[in-house]
């Protein structure tokens, strides 16, 4: 790990290979940081030069006093690159990370060498369209609502007690668990983790966000770099359903099965995750 001055605060990072490769950025959602590809850069760290930022508010970055907006968020990832003095660089998201990869692409284009996006953060016309659980779709209603949200998240800490463990198949070991929990030891701690379920594009809410979304992904859409989406047929945010009519609208994109999993599908299948992005990674 190491960390930067970024704007006001600081960007933690992790860096594998060598710097006078093809960059590739390495995007994590609400609520991990960049521990969540530990497993899955060492298989492209032999062809490029792999980092992977925690979001501003998350991880080992600091937690300034700020909104913890989408843009705030992709301004940092904008900062973090200058700073890094990276020019030209491969994106790989997931959740929030695929949408700010999806963001950055569509404010870069040419600077992007492609794209790669697994369960990521997309515009949902219906809330039955975000989620197939009507359980899930209440909690989220909850969180966005004053009061519920400060409850379930600040307090009872819910993303890291009980939709992390829900996020994969496989059981989190005890020491897993901590290294997701340390940077959330205290409610005023976890404020970045209940701004994004807040923006979470849903039937058109919130409208700047879901509209910003809308466009970046009609941007992307069209240009010509590569693309590739991973995908497990009964994952959460994109099932197969989902994945494969992406990758019908997205020029140039490759889909990629793996096996059953649901959302943080890092954590059940890093290493075909990390096999399929190097054999992909655009020369």
């Amino acid at each position: 790990m190491h960390s930067i001055p970024v704007l006001n605060s600081t960007i933690a990072y992790r860096e594998l290979g060598e710097r006078s490769a093809h960059a590739v950025i390495f995007l994590h959602g609400n609520p991990t940081h960049s521990f969540i590809w530990r497993d899955i850069m060492p298989h492209v760290a032999a062809k490029a030069w792999c980092l992977a930022p925690d979001l501003i508010g998350f991880g080992a970055s600091g937690k300034p006093d700020i909104a913890y907006s989408f843009l705030e968020h992709a301004a940092y990832l904008e900062a973090f690159l200058q700073q890094m003095d990276i020019e030209l660089f491969t994106l790989v998201g997931q959740d929030w990370g695929g949408a700010l990869a999806i963001h950055l692409a569509a404010r870069y284009p040419t600077k992007v060498r492609g794209v790669a996006l697994m369960e990521f953060v997309r515009p949902s016309p219906t809330w039955e369209d975000f989620h197939p659980l009507e359980q899930a779709r209440e909690r989220f209603k909850l969180m966005r609502a004053p009061g519920s949200g400060e409850e379930f998240v600040l307090q009872q800490n819910f993303f890291i007690e009980q939709m992390l463990p829900k996020g994969s198949l496989r059981p989190l070991t005890v020491e897993e668990m901590d290294a997701y929990r340390a940077p959330f030891p205290t409610p005023e701690s976890r404020k970045p983790m209940l701004a994004f379920p807040r923006m979470m594009p849903i039937a058109g809410e919130p409208a700047d966000v879901y509209q910003l979304i809308e466009r970046n992904e009609a941007i992307m859409a069209t240009a010509q770099y590569p693309k590739l989406i991973l995908f497990s047929p009964n994952g959460v945010l994109t099932p197969r359903a989902v994945a494969e009519r992406y990758a019908a609208r997205f020029a140039n994109c490759k889909l990629v099965e793996l096996g059953e999993g649901t959302h943080n599908i890092q954590e059940d299948h890093p290493d075909a995750i990390g096999r399929a992005i190097a054999a992909w990674l655009p020369n």
